[in-house]
């Protein structure tokens, strides 16, 4: 009867409070950035982003860069070839309609993926 008349102890565990604190803040931060992220403008499209898009897309696939430092870089060079191949076609299709400089960039670019393709290709 002794144990019946013991008040039963409220045990409040202090800790869920601060971890939910912490998820709260941090997901009120990831917020704050993605509205910031889609306030900014993107840039406007041009021919010398699309080449840069395409040659980075050649140079991921060749397997020359990657997203994670610790990552081994994986090959890919049917798509490298192909990436390659869109631009020589952009070459193609735009002979006489682009300016000095994009003709300069098209053209040094063609000539930097074929020798790096050369090279991962060994």
């Amino acid at each position: 009867m002794a144990d019946e008349k013991e008040e039963k102890k409220i045990i409040v565990d202090e800790d869920w409070k601060a971890k939910a604190q912490k998820e709260k803040e941090e997901l009120k931060e990831k917020e704050s950035v993605e509205k910031q992220q889609a306030a900014e403008p993107l840039p406007t499209g041009n021919f010398s982003a699309l080449i840069s898009m395409l040659a980075t897309q050649a140079l991921f696939a060749m397997g020359l860069i990657t997203l994670e430092k610790d990552k081994q870089p994986q090959k890919d060079l049917r798509l490298a070839k192909f990436q390659i191949d869109m631009i020589e076609m952009l070459e193609e299709k735009t002979k006489g309609n682009l300016t000095d400089q994009e003709t300069n960039l098209l053209t040094d670019t063609l000539g930097q993926l074929r020798m790096a393709f050369v090279e991962a290709s060994k």
